[in-house]
């Protein structure tokens, strides 16, 4: 396992960069790496040349010595000249906030789509920065396609930058193909006329739980050729495929539910970019579910950074609940109304309900039903409550009806069957000829 020694500045900007040093821990961590020390230095501004001050980055050179640090990784992108002059200097592989990302997904990725869309990204990176990436790039192991099989930087040794850039156009006209692909796979899907449900947030707040928690209470049977399940674990970036799956539970309307790659402060922007077909889902949302660590004493600022990431995508007007999980893992003191509740009993409470928010625990199945009502309360005006009788000559409608609406009765007459449903006001519309009395 590498040994890491991590670099950040304190600009007294107002952002919290002890908080943002420790995220950079987690994100090595999630890398396979050992954090062997922290360092930090407040600056006015970054230095031009080297990011910290001349002086510190001797120091820096000596503590990587003392603590055996394999691995300099610096909490911010570094500029091409930055990157040079610290590889000269410090004589160690470095690394940046967005490189160190930029590994985890091409360690993560699974699908063809998300391998093509991090190498595109980890491309767009490398081009203005193939001076001194050498050594940095040495350590990483490829992505997808003709550099899967062996490290970036025994790569990069053998393209120059008319071969990357040839690399690049040929990625974009794949990513084009997967993307008209998933465009279509949208178009079959709005045909369908269920509502899109997106869930968004930061990375590590329980997505990929609370979609496996809803799937296994209300997900449409898949049969044993297709796992519904989609991989969950208590990591940064776990996951990052975007999954659709049907929720169909009984007496409340389906709806197509989406799990979208987790949000992170100082995302890459060239890696925002390489996803954006893949966030698209959470654009062209009818209602956004953004998950919210409770627990996490920073989720207010991974409140913002979804939000913000959100504004960027075009996707900030789309109606949005918030969910609070794991609440279950604080202090009823924390939870709206629950304050003096005693511990031992906490749960017992939960979840809370407000008009757009719900303090539950998706690990505990804790908030389910509670969470649909919401959903549906929010989906609920393009809804219509009616009876219908319709002739026995038109069982198309029947069964249209019992895949579509929410069937409250169903009775056979002799002149055709009687339906009370809730149906989807265009529905509501067209058959609007069969209404009783």
């Amino acid at each position: 396992m590498e040994r890491v020694l991590l670099v950040g500045v304190n600009l007294n900007d107002g952002e919290d960069y002890i908080t943002s040093l420790e995220e950079l821990g987690a994100l090595a961590e999630a890398c396979d790496m050992e954090v062997a020390g922290r360092v930090c230095q407040t600056l006015e501004a970054v230095h031009k040349a080297f990011y910290i001050g001349t002086g510190k980055v001797d120091e820096v050179k000596a503590l990587a010595q003392e603590c055996d640090a394999d691995v300099i990784i610096f909490d911010n992108s570094l500029s091409p000249m930055q990157l040079r002059n610290l590889q000269e200097r410090l004589e160690k592989p470095i690394l940046d906030r967005s490189a160190l990302i930029l590994d985890i997904f091409a360690n993560r990725a699974r699908s063809r789509e998300a391998k093509l869309q991090v190498e595109t990204a980890r491309l767009q990176y490398m081009l203005p920065r193939l001076v001194g990436l050498h050594a940095a790039l040495s350590r990483q192991g490829g992505a997808s396609g003709s550099m899967s099989n062996r490290g970036a930087g025994e790569k990069k040794l053998e393209l120059d930058r008319r071969v990357l850039e040839q690399r690049l156009a040929q990625l974009r006209r794949e990513l084009k193909e997967v993307g008209n692909e998933r465009k279509t796979q949208r178009k079959r899907r709005a045909k369908s006329g269920l509502p899109r449900v997106a869930l968004v947030g930061y990375t590590n707040a329980g997505k990929s739980t609370l979609l496996n928690a809803m799937l296994d209470l209300y997900g449409e049977d898949m049969g044993e050729e297709q796992e519904r399940h989609v991989f969950e674990k208590d990591m940064l970036f776990a996951t990052l495929d975007t999954t659709v799956r049907k929720i169909a539970p009984e007496d409340h309307h389906a709806f197509l539910l989406s799990d979208t790659v987790g949000f992170i402060h100082k995302l890459p922007h060239n890696l925002v970019e390489a996803f954006h077909s893949t966030l698209e889902e959470a654009r062209e949302a009818d209602l956004l579910l953004q998950v919210v660590d409770y627990s996490d004493e920073h989720y207010k600022e991974q409140i913002a950074v979804t939000n913000q990431t959100l504004k960027k995508l075009g996707a900030d007007g789309i109606p949005m609940l918030y969910l609070y999980n794991k609440s279950d893992l604080v202090s009823p003191d924390d939870v709206p109304g629950l304050a003096g509740a005693a511990p031992e009993k906490f749960t017992e409470h939960l979840p809370v309900v407000t008009e757009s928010a719900i303090y539950l625990s998706a690990k505990k199945r804790i908030g389910m039903e509670e969470l649909l009502g919401l959903i549906e309360k929010k989906l609920s005006g393009g809804y219509r409550e009616c009876t219908l009788l319709i002739p026995f000559t038109d069982g198309r409608a029947v069964s249209y009806l019992n895949e579509n609406a929410v069937v409250y009765e169903t009775e056979y007459l002799e002149n055709g069957v009687r339906m009370r449903v809730n149906c989807k006001s265009e529905d509501y519309g067209y058959y609007e000829k069969y209404l009783e009395g």
